[in-house]
C-alpha cells in the first residue's frame, strides 16, 4: 500500500467510471470493492451495510468467500465491524484477532487475514455501513491510507443512500437510510397532518464528489473561507451586535470556527485525496458531527455542534453560490416544515395554503412560534430531537400534534393506521361542528364564556366555526411582526376595522403591542438584553415609547365606532403603570374629539396578569382596572423561575401544580370581592384537563384557540361544577401531595363521565 497517496485520486476516477455504467447494483458493488482492494495493495476489501433491524450486513467483498454476502451480519457494537459502526471512527489494527472485540465468522474464510483497517460509512452525520480492508500481513495503516479509505467511503454512502439497492438484502430488510424514525416530542399545537417533508434550511446536496482539477478546488475553498470570514466580522461589526448577548456569543462561536486553522487543514487535506472543495466540507463535517454526537449528553458540546454545522452549511452555499435561506419558494402540496427552531416571523413568511404541519427540534408549547403554529391551525410537534438530522427534504412524514409525535418515513401500516385516525378524528370534529351553537352551560347550570385568541386577520374566519362567544384576547404585535416596516396609523385602524367587521357584535379584547425579549421587530432598533422575557418589553416599551403606543390607540379609538373597546395592557408589573397607561388612552380621547370630531366608542381598560408581583397588589389593581386576564403563560414562568422557551425546563414544574393553583385562586376571590370581570388566556386555558381546574377554582371566562373550544365545550357539559368547587376547596388545603392535583382532577372526571 505503498503508493496510496496518489492512489486515491485514481480510485475516485475509476471509481466514477464504475458509477456512471449501466449494471446491476450487485455487480457495481462488486466492482467497487475490487477496484478498492487493487488500488490499496488489500487482499481483502468488504463493504457492510446497516439494516433497519440495525444488522451489519456483508453487502459486497472481494477476497473473503462470496457465498457469504448477504449472509453475513453482525450486530451494531458487535465485533470490529459493529464497534465502528457503534462509535463512527475508523479502526487500525495490525492483528485483528488480539483485540478484544473480534467476532470470527467462519463462513466467510477470514482467518487468513491478521492486519484490519476500517472506517465508518457516513452521511448526514448518519452511520450507513462499515468499509474494510484487510491484509495477511501483520502491519498498521499508515494515516494517509486511512484517509484514503474515508475519502472513498464518501462514494460508497451514496451508493448506500440510493434506490438501486433495493432488493439486493437478506432477511432484515431495507437499509437504514430508508428506514422508518419515530421522534417522541411535545404537542405543540393538537391535530394531525400528512404530507411531505420541507427543511427550513435544506442541507446542500453535494451531488460532485470526485475533483477534476486538484489545485483549482484548493482556490475555490479559500475564497469561499475568505468570503466566510468576512462575513461573519460584518455581522459581528454591526450596532445591533455591539452590546452583546446571546446572538453575539453564537457569532463568536462561528468566527471562532471559521479560524480554527486545524477545521480549514482537515478540509484541504480532504480536497488533496481527490475530492470537491464541496464534499471535502461535507466529509469533516459528518466527521465531527460524528464524533461529537457520542457526547449527546453534554448540551455545551450539543450547541457547539449546532453552531459547527450551521457554519459548515454556510460555506457549502458559498461555494455553491446559493442563498442561506429561501422562505419565498413554492412549498409543495403537502408541506410539512422542519427545523431545529425557528422564529414567528419566519413561519409567518410561509404560502400557509400548502402547509400540512411544523416539526421543531427546540421549541417548546408555550414560545411564540407555537402560538402562531395554533393561530394558524397547523398541527406542531416540538422537542423532536435529531429529526433535521435524520430528515430529507421529500421524505414522506406524518405528524400527530395530539400524541406529540412525528413518524418519518412511516411503514404502510402506520399509514393505515393513521389513516383511521384522520377519519376518526373527521367524525369528532364534525361532533364539535354540530356542538358549536349549543350554550357553553355546565352539567348543573353554570355559564362559562369560552373565548377565543388571535392576532391574525385569518383567524377570524374560525370565529363563527368555533362557536367562540367572542375574541378574548387579539395580540395585536402579529400585525407589526409580519410587516417589513413600521405599520402606518392608518394601516393599524384598517386592521382593526376588518376584525370588528368580522366578529359581527361579539366582544373583542384587544392587547397593546407586546414586543421586545424574544418578539424582536427587525426594523425597530433595541439592545441585546442577557434576560429579555424581564426586560424592556411590552408596557415598559410603551411607556418609554409613547408615540409608538399612541398611534395604537389612536387607531383603536377610531376603528371602534359603536362597538365597545376592550383594550389591556401587558406586562403590568406595579398598578402605577396601569394608571399612566390610563392617562395615555384619556389624552388619546381628548385629541380624537378635537382633531377628527368623532365621540370615542364605550371603553374598558385592563390589566394582563402576568408579574408575580400584581398578586401583592390586587385590591388595589382591581380599582384601577376595569376587568383583568390572567396571561397564564408568562405568569407561570416568572413563579416557577422556568424559562418558557428553555426547552431543559419548561416542563419541570408541573402548571396544574397545587402552588400555582392557590395564587390563581387568590385571584378568583378579589375579582369576585371587586366585583369585576376575570378571565384567563394561555396555554393551559385550551386543554379540558386544566380547563376544568380552572373552572373549579372560579374562572367563568377562558380564552383560547379554537380548535381548543369544541374539546373544552365538551367537557365543560358534562362537569358538574359546584362539586368540582367543593372537592377544589378542599384539595387545595391539603399539603400532603399525594396523589396530586392532576390525579384528583383525573379520578373526578372518569367518576363523573367527564371527557379530559
Amino acid at each position: 500500500m505503498s503508493g496510496a497517496t496518489a492512489g486515491p485520486r485514481l480510485l475516485l476516477r475509476s471509481l466514477r467510471a464504475t458509477m456512471a455504467e449501466s449494471i446491476g447494483a450487485q455487480e457495481r458493488l462488486d466492482k467497487v470493492a475490487s477496484l478498492i482492494a487493487s488500488n490499496m495493495v488489500a487482499e481483502v476489501c468488504s463493504i457492510y451495510a446497516l439494516r433497519t433491524d440495525r444488522a451489519l450486513e456483508l453487502y459486497a467483498t472481494e477476497g473473503l468467500n462470496p457465498d457469504a454476502v448477504h449472509k453475513t451480519t453482525l450486530r451494531v457494537g458487535e465485533g470490529l465491524v459493529g464497534l465502528i459502526a457503534a462509535d463512527a471512527r475508523p479502526l487500525n489494527l495490525p492483528e485483528a484477532r488480539s483485540h478484544p472485540q473480534f467476532a470470527y465468522r467462519p463462513e466467510t474464510g477470514e482467518d487468513l487475514y491478521h492486519s484490519f483497517l476500517g472506517v465508518p460509512i457516513l452521511r448526514a452525520g448518519r452511520t450507513l455501513g462499515v468499509l474494510v480492508v484487510q491484509n495477511a500481513t501483520q502491519r498498521g495503516y499508515a494515516e494517509d491510507e486511512v484517509e484514503a479509505l474515508q475519502t472513498t467511503a464518501m462514494v460508497i454512502a451514496e451508493v448506500l443512500a440510493s434506490d438501486e439497492l433495493t432488493g439486493l438484502s437478506g432477511a432484515g430488510g431495507d437499509l437504514d437510510i430508508r428506514r422508518a424514525s419515530h421522534f417522541a416530542g411535545t404537542t405543540l399545537c393538537d391535530g394531525i397532518g400528512l404530507g411531505t417533508v420541507v427543511l427550513h434550511q435544506p442541507r446542500v446536496v453535494v451531488t460532485e464528489l470526485i475533483a477534476e482539477d486538484i489545485p483549482t478546488e484548493l482556490r475555490r475553498l479559500d475564497a469561499a473561507i475568505a468570503s466566510l470570514r468576512l462575513s461573519v466580522d460584518d455581522m459581528l461589526a454591526r450596532g445591533d451586535m455591539a452590546a452583546g448577548g446571546a446572538h453575539r456569543d453564537v457569532l463568536e462561536a462561528y468566527r471562532m470556527f471559521a479560524n480554527d486553522q486545524g477545521w480549514v487543514r482537515r478540509i484541504k487535506e480532504a480536497v488533496q485525496s481527490g475530492l470537491t472543495a464541496e464534499a471535502a466540507v461535507e466529509r469533516v463535517q459528518n466527521q465531527t458531527r460524528a464524533r461529537m454526537k457520542r457526547q449527546a449528553s453534554d448540551p455545551y458540546l450539543l450547541d457547539r455542534l449546532h453552531d459547527f454545522e450551521d457554519l459548515a452549511n454556510r460555506l457549502l452555499r458559498v461555494l455553491m453560490g446559493k442563498p442561506q435561506t429561501d422562505m419565498t419558494a413554492e412549498l409543495p402540496e403537502n408541506a410539512v416544515l422542519i427545523a431545529r427552531t425557528m422564529g414567528a416571523a419566519e413561519l409567518l413568511d410561509y404560502d400557509r395554503s400548502n402547509l400540512r404541519g411544523l416539526v421543531l427540534e427546540e421549541s417548546a408549547p408555550t414560545s411564540h412560534v407555537s402560538i402562531v403554529a395554533r393561530a394558524l391551525g397547523l398541527p406542531s410537534v416540538g422537542r423532536a430531537i435529531d429529526v433535521v438530522a435524520l430528515a430529507e427534504s421529500g421524505d414522506d412524514i406524518i405528524i400527530d400534534g395530539d400524541a406529540g409525535e412525528v413518524h418519518l418515513r412511516p411503514t404502510p401500516e402506520v399509514v393505515h393506521s393513521y389513516g383511521e385516525k384522520v377519519r376518526f378524528r373527521a367524525k369528532r370534529m364534525e361532533r364539535y361542528r354540530a356542538n358549536r351553537n349549543l350554550p357553553s352551560v355546565s352539567k348543573d347550570g353554570v355559564h362559562v364564556e369560552l373565548l377565543m385568541n388571535a392576532g391574525l386577520l385569518v383567524d377570524m374566519e374560525h370565529l363563527e366555526e368555533a362557536g367562540a362567544s367572542g375574541i378574548g384576547l387579539f395580540r395585536t404585535e402579529l400585525q407589526f411582526m409580519v410587516a417589513s416596516s413600521f405599520p402606518k396609523m392608518a394601516e393599524q385602524q384598517a386592521l382593526y376595522e376588518q376584525i370588528y367587521d368580522h366578529a359581527k357584535g361579539k366582544p373583542v379584547t384587544f392587547r397593546s403591542i407586546d414586543v421586545g425579549g424574544d418578539k424582536v421587530l427587525p426594523y425597530l432598533r433595541m439592545d441585546v438584553e442577557e434576560n429579555p422575557a424581564m426586560g424592556w418589553r411590552a408596557i415598559r416599551l410603551g411607556l418609554d415609547r409613547p408615540g409608538l403606543m399612541r398611534a395604537q390607540i389612536r387607531a383603536l379609538l377610531l376603528a371602534a365606532k359603536d362597538n365597545e373597546l376592550r383594550l389591556m395592557f401587558p406586562m403590568i408589573t406595579e398598578v402605577s403603570e396601569l394608571r399612566k397607561a390610563r392617562l395615555a388612552v384619556e389624552r388619546e380621547i381628548d385629541h380624537v374629539r378635537r382633531h377628527y370630531e368623532v365621540e370615542p366608542p364605550m371603553l374598558q381598560m385592563g390589566a394582563m396578569l402576568e408579574v408575580p408581583s400584581l398578586l401583592f397588589q390586587l385590591d388595589e389593581l382591581f380599582e384601577v382596572a376595569d376587568f383583568i386576564s390572567v396571561g397564564s403563560n408568562d405568569l407561570l414562568q416568572f413563579m416557577t423561575a422556568s424559562d418558557r422557551g428553555n426547552t431543559r425546563v419548561a416542563e419541570r414544574f408541573d402548571p396544574l401544580g397545587s402552588p400555582y393553583f392557590r395564587a390563581l385562586r387568590q385571584v378568583t376571590e378579589a375579582a369576585d370581592k371587586a366585583g369585576k370581570s376575570l378571565s384567563l388566556c394561555g396555554d393551559m386555558a385550551g386543554h379540558p384537563l386544566a380547563a376544568m381546574a380552572l373552572i373549579g377554582i372560579g374562572f367563568r371566562q377562558i380564552s383560547m384557540s379554537p380548535a381548543q373550544i369544541g374539546p373544552v365545550k365538551e367537557m365543560l357539559r358534562a362537569l358538574p361544577v359546584q362539586e368540582l368547587q367543593d372537592k377544589f376547596a378542599v384539595w387545595l388545603n391539603d399539603s400532603s401531595g399525594a396523589p396530586g392535583l392532576r390525579g384528583l382532577l383525573e379520578d373526578f372526571a372518569k367518576a363523573h363521565q367527564v371527557p379530559y
